[in-house]
């Protein structure tokens, strides 16, 4: 679809955005438009036709932060990076994101597949639902677009072209502060409960742990392993008991494999502890079976994709797999430390109203955590993980 913007960047109309998508709907269809997002960076809007109610999904940035306002400045870029990420995952792990359907650059938005008979994984969990696809899917999603993004699948001029495209710099820098940086120091943007001080204090005091978390900050700024999503998580995926797909990669990057498959499995963990008996159960398997899947899949795509002359020296997809994991915790815990106490919290641990059931579970989030960053050498299997939630 080809779409035509003025020069100067507005944030669209409801009649623009109408406008914009008229060519997706039979002549003469009675649209109509409503704003839906609830996002902390764009507008997104559902056009749909009255009579039949199909739709269609157009998604703008904002030059800020729309949480923040103007103060915090943007790239609108990022609108253009999501696009491609999603057309470029969506070669791999097809049926898993939306369609994409035109995009503007000067405007920054995108038009894409409206996913509205889906409801958001992070708000179905929260409600008890179970999604028994879920993992199988992400576990796919994960192991086509991350083995598919890098060295062992592309040759290394297309791969390099790839990492340099996708160069999303201002975005990378709030994930470092926000992941990697502030939940570890005493910095004004962290946000939690005065019940948490001591513990939180501990953290800021915990040099071993400031240490790990200096590590896998390093591996972030510095491992372009294969184009990542970039902000994986649980409310970034729409989903039913037949069907997900992974949406706002606006974060999208090239950096290290085990960072989008630790920032999903951190979310499960979140919502796990929130749990109880087969509730919890139901989260511990999801967990081991998404890092079951990819571990599987990817082993796959290895043997029977893969172009690296060394693949078939014996231990070296095993050595592969085991640093991807290793990352994968360290990742994971960074991300539920950041989820407790930093500035972007999860509604799973926010939204309990017993105080101090609430205090007691983000306690059982940050040693979790910690436990994730320390004894990512000494956890050798997922069911070493779940094992933490567990023996809550």
């Amino acid at each position: 679809m080809t779409t035509t913007a003025v020069s100067t960047y507005h944030a669209l109309t409801e009649a623009e955005a109408i406008g914009l998508a008229a060519g997706l709907f039979p002549a003469g269809a009675g649209l109509e438009c409503r704003e839906i997002g609830d996002g902390n960076l764009n507008y997104v809007y559902r056009v749909s036709d009255r009579a039949s109610g199909k739709g269609v999904i157009i998604k703008q940035a904002l030059p800020y932060a729309k949480v923040v306002g103007e103060s915090w400045p943007l790239t609108l870029k990022r609108a253009a990076i999501e696009a491609e990420a999603l057309r470029k995952h969506g070669e791999y792990a097809t049926g898993l994101v939306p369609e994409v359907y035109g995009t503007d650059e000067k405007l920054a938005y995108t038009i894409m597949e409206d996913l509205s008979h889906l409801t958001i994984a992070r708000e179905g969990l929260i409600e008890g639902k179970s999604y028994p696809k879920l993992s199988a899917h992400i576990g796919e999603y994960l192991a086509q677009t991350l083995f598919h993004t890098s060295d062992f699948a592309l040759h290394p001029f297309e791969k390099k072209r790839l990492a340099a495209e996708f160069s999303n710099p201002e975005l990378c820098k709030i994930t470092e502060d926000l992941i990697f940086t502030d939940p570890f120091f005493d910095y004004e943007t962290n946000d939690f409960e005065p019940e948490l001080r001591e513990t939180v204090e501990a953290i800021w005091n915990n040099d071993r742990l400031k240490l790990e978390a200096a590590k896998l900050k390093r591996s972030f700024l510095t491992e372009a392993e294969a184009l990542l999503h970039g902000d994986l998580h649980t409310g970034s995926i729409f989903a039913d008991d037949n069907e997900t797909k992974v949406i706002d990669p606006e974060f999208a990057f090239y950096g290290p494999i085990g960072f989008d498959v630790g920032l999903f499995i951190a979310n499960l963990i979140a919502q796990g502890i929130t749990r109880n008996g087969d509730g919890r159960g139901s989260i511990v398997g999801h967990i081991e079976n998404t890092w079951q899947v990819f571990e599987t899949r990817f082993t796959e795509l290895w043997k029977n994709e893969g172009i690296e002359d060394f693949k078939e020296v014996p231990g070296y997809r095993e050595s592969v797999l085991e640093k991807i994991f290793k990352d994968t915790l360290g990742f994971a815990g960074c991300e539920l430390i950041r989820r407790t106490i930093g500035l972007a919290h999860v509604k799973d641990l926010d939204g309990i109203e017993d105080a101090a059931v609430r205090i007691e579970s983000k306690k059982q989030a940050l040693r979790i955590g910690e436990t994730l960053i320390l004894k990512r050498s000494e956890l050798t299997s997922i069911q070493d993980v779940t094992a933490l939630l567990k023996e809550l």
